[in-house]
């Protein structure tokens, strides 16, 4: 009976199977060990988690965003053991999710293309190589925090052509003010910025909006992927909602750097459970 989990830091997904094709999947509330303790996450699961899975797991494999070595997953590896003592237990983090869950046991690169980026060349089975993806202040390219900087950055500059700018000001009526203010002063402007991309989704076929996601893109396929061991031979798979809304704009980058595409996916999940079941 093996559990696993997806987890981000709003949302966990857990994928459950009995052994007897009864899969089940099941969404609690996310575990970062950034902004979680052992203590809380152990409460959460009795109340959200325990009520539907609760005995006879002897598996269970934990990846997640803020699992960057073993003290943060330790945090989480603490909480799980006190829920299912005799289950045996690993957590990993999500730049692995994206890679078991995309390239299974073949050797490639993956990348995580959401609010935030990330990149690996993965051996088939562990992270080989991995270019530090800096955060979206000195990194992150092709991120949803990025194409929201360089949206919202040309906005306020007046660079934006003039039917788009009128199109961004009517859906977020922010005052330049407010929107210094959220990118500067409060928590989180990585979250702030992102959620300026569904406007560049629902404008992509627009020429300034295709642009900018493509040269994002392109911006993250020179600073990470293309530092990586026979990064011109190798499938490129790619997790994240904004590589899976902006697909055909990273099909046309790597096509022009003459790269090989292997799958987008928006989440790992079924990936993942596929890896695991099927070793």
């Amino acid at each position: 009976m093996i559990l696993i989990a997806d987890s981000g830091s709003t949302k966990t997904s857990w994928f459950y199977s009995d052994g007897e094709n009864h899969p089940e999947k099941i969404s609690t509330l996310g575990i970062n060990p950034f902004f979680r303790t052992t203590k809380d996450i152990v409460a959460e699961l009795q109340k959200d988690l325990i009520p539907k899975v609760n005995s006879g797991i002897s598996e269970i494999y934990f990846y997640g965003a803020g699992v960057i070595n073993e003290e943060k997953g330790a945090v989480i590896k603490f909480a799980l053991h006190k829920l299912y003592p005799s289950a045996k237990i690993e957590v990993y983090s999500d730049l692995l999710a994206a890679a078991r869950a995309t390239l299974g046991k073949e050797r490639g690169i993956a990348c995580i293309l959401g609010t935030g980026s990330n990149s690996c060349l993965y051996n088939g089975k562990d992270i080989a190589e991995q270019v530090s993806p800096l955060g979206f202040i000195l990194g992150d390219e092709g991120s949803g925090a990025v194409l929201g900087r360089k949206l919202v950055g040309d906005y306020l500059k007046g660079i934006m052509p003039e039917n788009i700018s009128q199109k961004f000001q009517k859906q977020y009526p922010f005052s330049y003010s407010e929107i210094l203010e959220n990118v500067y002063k409060k928590e989180k402007p990585n979250k702030f910025l992102a959620r300026f991309v569904p406007f560049l989704n629902e404008n992509k076929n627009d020429g300034y909006c295709n642009e900018l996601v493509e040269n994002s893109f392109n911006e993250f396929i020179q600073r990470n992927v293309k530092q990586y061991s026979d990064f011109n031979k190798l499938e490129i798979s790619f997790v994240g909602s904004v590589a899976y809304f902006f697909q055909e704009q990273l099909k046309s980058v790597l096509s022009n750097n003459k790269l090989k595409l292997g799958v987008i996916v928006k989440e790992p999940l079924e990936g993942l459970t596929q890896y695991h079941l099927n070793k």
